[in-house]
């Protein structure tokens, strides 16, 4: 897939905008920069998870000051793709995205917040999410080759 096959922008969905979509958000934008126009929504809004703060910042990504806004705050409601990471999420993009040309994706994706148990247990079902996000992402959304930039 070559930077101009790439959408030009993106929105991940999640049921809280909390952990998941926040993730991914944080994920795409440090491997696409500015390329691509990236945002995050939920079908409600929460407090981004410290547990999601935490595991973000061990791969070198702050989302401590993410704030979580559902699907009627987004500013622009425009996207090329809408990816959606549960199923709450899926069927509100479904009905966003009825009126207008956008692709959506379901990628279904663990909620960490349902994992109890110590607190590294609970911290090693975030860090899954976060790398099956990042492996997901990756493939999704190849970066440019060095020499191309």
């Amino acid at each position: 897939m070559k930077m101009r096959d790439l959408p030009g922008s993106v929105l991940f969905a999640c049921s809280q905008n909390a952990v998941r979509s926040a993730m991914a958000e944080a994920i795409l934008k440090s491997l696409h920069g500015k390329h691509i126009y990236v945002d995050s929504a939920g079908v409600r809004a929460s407090e981004v998870n410290p547990f999601a703060v935490e595991v973000m910042r061990e791969i070198g990504l702050d989302i401590a000051r993410h704030r979580a806004k559902t699907f009627d705050e987004l500013l622009d409601g425009s996207f090329d793709l809408v990816i959606s990471l549960s199923p709450e999420a899926q069927h509100r993009a479904v009905e966003m995205t009825r009126t207008m040309a956008c692709d959506v994706e379901y990628w279904p994706t663990l909620d960490a917040t349902a994992i109890e148990g110590s607190r590294e247990a609970v911290l090693n079902a975030y860090r899954d999410v976060r790398d099956s996000l990042l492996k997901r992402i990756r493939e999704r959304f190849p970066a440019a080759p060095k020499s191309a930039v």
